[in-house]
């Protein structure tokens, strides 16, 4: 566990860890105020793509300005460590809610739905998409209203940066790499409602390839058993689960004009009244069963680089801290199952299903993520349908094997450690079936070679993930190189730098992250690998096209 602690910021104890980091319980010491400060794991402070991410998402947080979606006070950065400080807030999640109480109610359903479409209003209104909208990630507070957390890995509209979300949740455009939009995020909120409803997710697939059939194929639930849903919110689950995006409302605004439509005319002018009633009652006996945080002395300080993109503790949102019954055991309570971070980071083991996840604030690593993997090194956790899918390159066919989401180059006044050069490779990478090399290795033929993940991680740098299996332990060499072109589709274009190459053996495959740093001010980036031994496929390669070129 780091001993880093943001300077001027009292910790309590820690209210959770999983392999992104850490969530502690501080209390601002020059007010008093209590916050939730979000850690990046130690173990991933050496890697610049994961550094930007967890800045990015700082960066989106203090974009946004709403009272339904968790607030953000400061970044703060230093050698040592990089921390988001938020808002600490009082309630738990609607999947702890769920998990004690399904289905809920129409006017809850609704009135749960409500608040955190709001959120996500204010966020598509600053153009910012969610794309991971579920019940971990709704707060519902002890006056029964809804707030929308984890913006991890939102993206600004429009933008392509391939597969990601939630597997259980995801709209069919989602599955294919489609540039985000706020209906993918509408589609999600269907779901989770149509689960508030009914008590099960839309889809009951097991597994990555069956639910994405699923999602683009089957019919919308309420067509098969409509009597599952009121009759009265049939059309909203039909409408938001539609295939196709400009089937379903065009942003979380026009969704909640509907839903407030539907529920005046069934459940009457005083429906939100009623359903808030309810959740109210539902958290309030949670936070009081919930068991308190376990304690956890503060750590040391050193110097940092601050980043203020809201607001400065003592001002805005911060105020002093008046404790709801019971007191300090629900502040803890409410965190825990609010901000956990259950979503792990790291690289997966390649075609055999595991995958690489973001750093994200996640309320419950065991019903959305399962087991979470170990926080000092690449997990390769197992995929399930509310693990997060992992994320490639636009237009990819099927779900990749790698997770990712692209970050701004560095905000002013962070200190970072500058991207590698050009063809220095800076690699993180993983066996999948670890076999002990024998002393003469022999020859092997690669099976397959993949490249994966491919995002732009700033400015001028990116990486990829390159997977390369083979049907025995000998040795293959890796050779990976870099291409900028002004061109859509082009196998190749004007060469950006040394080839990189990688040694391996030992395994049968080898999944390998490396980044770059583009000297060339092409369009589109590319990325190619190939083998010695050569593959049958002779090799694999990836193309974007960088955030600084918009075309016409």
């Amino acid at each position: 566990m780091s001993t880093w602690a943001v300077p001027g910021y009292s910790e309590s104890f820690e209210l959770g860890s999983g392999a992104s980091g850490r969530v502690v319980l501080a209390v601002h010491e020059p007010t008093g105020v209590p916050v939730a400060v979000k850690y990046l794991s130690e173990s991933l402070l050496t890697r610049p793509g994961f550094v930007h991410g967890f800045r990015a998402e700082a960066e989106r947080l203090g974009g946004l300005e709403s009272p339904y979606v968790t607030g953000f006070y400061e970044y703060v950065e230093a050698p040592e460590g990089a921390a988001i400080v938020m808002e600490l807030v009082d309630g738990v999640s609607l999947r702890t809610l769920l998990a004690r109480q399904s289905p809920l109610s129409p006017e809850s359903a609704l009135a749960v739905l409500k608040g955190s479409l709001l959120g996500l209003a204010d966020a598509h209104r600053a153009g910012v998409v969610h794309r991971d909208y579920k019940p971990a990630n709704v707060l519902v507070t002890p006056e029964g209203v809804s707030k929308l957390v984890d913006f991890g890995i939102a993206v600004d509209a429009g933008v392509s940066t391939g597969v990601a979300g939630t597997p259980a949740y995801m709209a069919p455009e989602q599955w294919t790499g489609a540039p985000a939009s706020p209906a993918g995020d509408v589609y999600a909120a269907t779901a989770t409602f149509f689960e508030c409803l009914t008590g099960r997710k839309p889809f009951p697939g097991d597994n990555l390839a069956q639910l994405a059939l699923q999602h683009a194929h089957d019919p919308v639930p309420v067509e098969e058993v409509p009597e599952e849903v009121p009759e009265a919110v049939r059309d909203l689950v039909r409408r938001g689960l539609a295939k196709s995006a400009d089937q379903r409302p065009a942003d979380a605004a026009a969704f909640v004009a509907d839903l407030e439509r539907a529920a005046v005319a069934t459940y009457g002018e005083d429906w939100e009244e009623r359903g808030r009633g309810r959740l109210a009652a539902l958290v309030a006996l949670l936070l009081f069963l919930l068991p308190s945080g376990r304690s956890s002395g503060p750590g040391t300080t050193t110097d940092t680089a601050r980043t203020v993109l809201a607001r400065a503790p003592g001002a805005g949102r911060l105020h002093a801290w008046r404790p709801t019954w019971p007191g300090a055991a629900v502040a803890a309570a409410a965190v825990l199952v609010a901000l956990l971070l259950g979503q792990g980071i790291g690289q997966g083991a390649g075609a055999g299903g595991g995958t690489q996840t973001l750093a994200t604030t996640s309320p419950e690593p065991v019903a959305e993520t399962g087991p979470l993997p170990s926080p000092t090194a690449p997990p390769t956790p197992s995929v399930t349908a509310d693990s997060p899918v992992p994320e490639a390159s636009s237009g990819a066919a099927s779900p990749p094997a790698t997770d990712g989401d692209p970050a701004p180059s560095p905000s002013a006044g962070t200190s970072t450690s500058p991207p590698p050069p050009s063809g220095s490779p800076s690699p993180s990478d993983s066996s999948g079936t670890t076999t002990s090399p024998s002393p003469s290795p022999s020859p092997v033929a690669v099976k397959e070679v993949t490249v994966t993940g491919f995002r732009q991680t700033g400015t001028a740098t990116a990486t990829a993930t390159i997977t390369v299996t083979t049907d025995g332990t000998g040795p293959v060499s890796v050779s990976v190189g870099w291409f900028t072109n002004n061109a859509a589709g082009a196998a190749a274009g004007t060469a950006d730098g040394a080839v990189d190459s990688y040694a391996r053996s030992g395994a049968t495959q080898y999944t390998i992250t490396v980044e770059h740093t583009f000297q060339g001010s092409g369009c589109y980036w590319i990325v190619q690998a190939s083998t010695s031994p050569a593959a049958a496929s002779g090799g694999a390669s990836q193309q974007l096209l960088t955030r600084q070129c918009t075309l016409r």
